[in-house]
């Protein structure tokens, strides 16, 4: 073995990559030297390509295995300058729209001219048959961009990873150097997934001093924004602010408070005043907070009065109509529905929302009042459309959602162009986060009425705010709580044990011949054996094998003996296991197998699906589907979303997971005919009442709870609230 005690340098050509780590660019490639031979080399570098000349510094080791190798810690890669090279570079996979054969004719073409061409002169690739003008600019777009990151890559590759350096490169592109130098603290205040000691570390390298008003300023910011996103908040008490900010940045909590007044005179943050404390929150939050308040109030003031007698008639006639009789709750919420601009109807399952909602559609309808129906996701807009037989459509759709310039969110529904429909009825509106319900209430016009129909007893939306529960605590915004549970939901002792949970009882687990089980396992370990088992055996022998593809499994946890990564990995063994016939991929610790069910778990607004010949844009958090195809070739993966085929190139599969298990948080606003619920000790914080009972009422035929007896009735005491800080619900009041 050569020079174990002392870095060496090697240079070549790459020639081959023989295995690259997609989620931390480990990589082992081959490289020819100038002396020809064939060194294997072995480390961390992002988006190496074959052709490319790279300078390597390491050391000499010695794998049992492989033999020797190049074990290197730092790099450096340039284009490559002989025309195999270029060949071999373009052939690759770095160049889109350029293939073996293609590159072969540019590089014969243009010879060592040949990247200059590319990126300054593309009409010039014209002259090749089978490059049109599109292409042409096409391949010199692709060469561009691959340039300016290869750039941006060499310059943050000792701060942070491939995939949040494309990030920052995707939103900031050729000027995302000089943009991170003048300030780095702009990386842990956005979309770029990079955290406060990272964007630290950097700013200290560029000479930014520890007590700098932009660093004191960014850490408050990021502790704001990092209690939004973990916690629900939308803002904090001074006090706790000062604390965790002094914490973030290792200064005394003098010093944060010193600064705090002055960043407040300046407009840098917000504060408000409640009768209890003063709390602090970035300007956008605080004008969307002071934004819905009004609007909601204004909505309430303006909307048309109708005579009871008028209204009493129009119920007697939907009645007639879809054959049923109202009971007094239901009959006061369509009432209130009819006279008010801004009403919540809230109630547990088998209360009778949904005979309400078709109700008041018809009204409506009679009235010739146009009425739009909506959801906070996908899956909850399909099930409002097939419980009222009318089109529903993800909140994001109905607004007209699309990317703006940088990237950022545009709904093209606004104070300015706002929604044509008078009537905008709301299912599951507790998943309703600040912006969105921000985002709604701008697109709604002056004598429209807003109706939000969701459980309020359930989970809170996953993005920070608590909108229905702020609502309803204000007192200003008419709510009607349906209570009465009707003759065929009592039948379901899924019904009736998920108001038991509610209520704070013990659910009945001794039953056999109803619709709510309990299998025990009081060894953890068996869990997810069990699970697997009920799938795969003892649920298609007694109801059929296509059961299967009706039952879906939710943790309270993604960690634990019947935690979500654990059941995934197990349940995928059982159900989709590994096949010569099957192509998967790897990526960020996950294998995704063709025939795999996966769920996306972050909102992707760019995405193109198809379905009927028609296309759209956009795959949001919790949707999911299954894995037609993959493509290792094309690097692509073909997955169907229910009726929408969607194609992932790899760089986004870490948006995606295996979806056999899922978290509860993951499941709300969706329905499955099967849920399987496993119970084992978690943290307390998901031990909850709320979460067992939102879990319980994803279930719309059966549900099982498997694992130890104890659990049930631990998370039912543990009426524990998710307290979640705000000002909405006080500026309701305050209006």
């Amino acid at each position: 073995m050569e020079g174990l005690s002392l870095m060496d340098k090697i240079s070549g050509v790459v020639e081959n990559i023989v295995y690259k780590n997609e989620s931390n660019d480990y990589t082992v490639f081959e490289i020819v030297d100038a002396d020809n031979r064939l060194i294997t080399a072995v480390g961390i570098i992002p988006m190496v390509s074959e052709g490319e000349n790279v300078e390597l510094e390491g050391q000499w080791t010695y794998h049992k295995e492989f033999g020797k190798q190049f074990s290197f810690v730092s790099y450096e890669k340039s284009l490559p300058k002989e025309i195999d090279g270029i060949i071999q570079y373009l052939s690759g996979k770095m160049i889109k729209g350029v293939g073996p054969i293609t590159a072969v004719k540019i590089a014969n073409r243009f010879g060592m001219d040949t990247f200059d061409v590319i990126e300054n002169h593309p009409e010039w690739l014209t002259d090749i048959s089978g490059i049109t003008r599109k292409k042409a600019i096409a391949i010199s777009e692709s060469f561009r961009a691959q340039s300016e990151l290869r750039g941006v890559m060499m310059f943050f590759k000792d701060y942070m990873g491939t995939g949040e350096i494309t990030r920052v490169y995707k939103q900031l592109g050729a000027s995302a150097v000089g943009t991170v130098k003048d300030n780095p603290y702009i990386l842990c205040n956005g979309d770029y997934g990079i955290s406060f000691e990272k964007a630290d570390t950097m700013a200290a390298s560029f000479g930014f001093a520890p007590d700098s008003a932009v660093r004191i300023i960014s850490g408050i910011r990021y502790v704001l924004g990092y209690n939004a996103s973990t916690n629900g908040h939308t803002c904090l008490p001074k006090d706790k602010l000062i604390s965790a900010a002094a914490g973030l940045l290792s200064i005394s909590e003098e010093d944060v408070a010193a600064k705090i007044d002055g960043f407040i005179e300046a407009g840098e943050i917000f504060s408000y005043k409640d009768s209890e404390s003063e709390l602090i929150m970035t300007p956008n939050v605080n004008y969307s907070e002071e934004y819905i308040a009004k609007k909601l109030r204004s909505l309430s003031r303006e909307v048309i009065q109708l005579s009871s007698m008028d209204i009493s008639s129009l119920i007697q006639k939907v009645e007639t109509r879809i054959g049923v009789r109202y009971a007094d709750k239901q009959r006061e919420a369509i009432f209130r529905c009819m006279n008010g601009g801004v009403t919540i109807i809230t109630g547990g399952p088998g209360t009778g929302k949904t005979t309400v909602v078709k109700g008041i559609i018809s009204i409506f309808n009679d009235l010739d009042l146009k009425t739009a129906l909506a959801a906070p996701t996908g899956r909850a807009a399909k099930r409002m459309s097939e419980a009222t037989g009318e089109e529903a459509k993800t909140i994001h759709r109905l607004l007209e959602m699309e990317r703006g310039e940088g990237d950022e969110i545009k709904f093209n529904r606004n104070s300015r162009n706002p929604l044509d429909e008078k009537v905008i009825i709301v299912d599951e509106a507790s998943m309703i986060d600040l912006s969105l319900m921000y985002a709604l209430t701008q697109a709604l016009k002056r004598g429209a009425r807003l109706i939000l129909i969701g459980d309020a007893d359930q989970l809170p939306s996953v993005g920070a705010g608590n909108v229905l529960d702020d609502l309803i605590a204000s007192g200003a915004i008419d709510t009607v709580r349906l209570t009465e549970i009707f003759r065929q939901s009592k039948e379901s002792l899924i019904v009736t044990n998920a108001h038991k949970v509610n209520n704070g009882e013990s659910p009945i687990l001794n039953v056999t011949d109803n619709d709510f089980f309990f299998v025990r396992r009081e060894n953890e370990r068996d869990i997810s054996d069990t699970v697997a088992d009920l799938i795969m055996q003892r649920l298609p022998k007694t109801y059929g094998t296509a059961i299967k593809d009706k039952i879906q499994v939710i943790s309270p946890s993604k960690r634990g003996a019947g935690g979500v990564e654990l059941l995934n990995s197990a349940l995928q063994e059982r159900i989709n296991p590994k096949a010569t016939f099957k192509k998967e991929k790897a990526s960020h610790g996950v294998i995704f197998r063709e025939g795999d069910r996966v769920m996306q778990t972050v909102n992707n607004y760019d995405i193109e699906w198809e379905k009927n010949g028609l296309s759209g844009f956009g795959i949001f958090n919790g949707d999911i589907g299954v894995i037609e195809s993959i493509d290792l070739k094309r690097e692509t993966i073909d997955i169907w979303f229910d009726d929408r085929f969607v194609r992932y190139d790899f760089e986004n599969l870490d948006q995606l997971e295996l979806s056999y298990a899922i978290t509860v948080h993951k499941s709300q606003g969706s329905e499955y005919p099967v849920v399987i619920i496993p119970m084992y000790s978690c943290p307390p914080m998901l031990m909850t009442r709320n979460l067992l009972y939102t879990a319980v009422t994803r279930a719309k035929k059966m549900v099982i709870l498997v694992g130890r007896s104890d659990i049930p009735d631990k998370m039912v005491r543990n009426n524990r609230e998710v307290l979640r800080y705000t000002t909405l619900a006080s500026r309701l009041k305050d209006h």
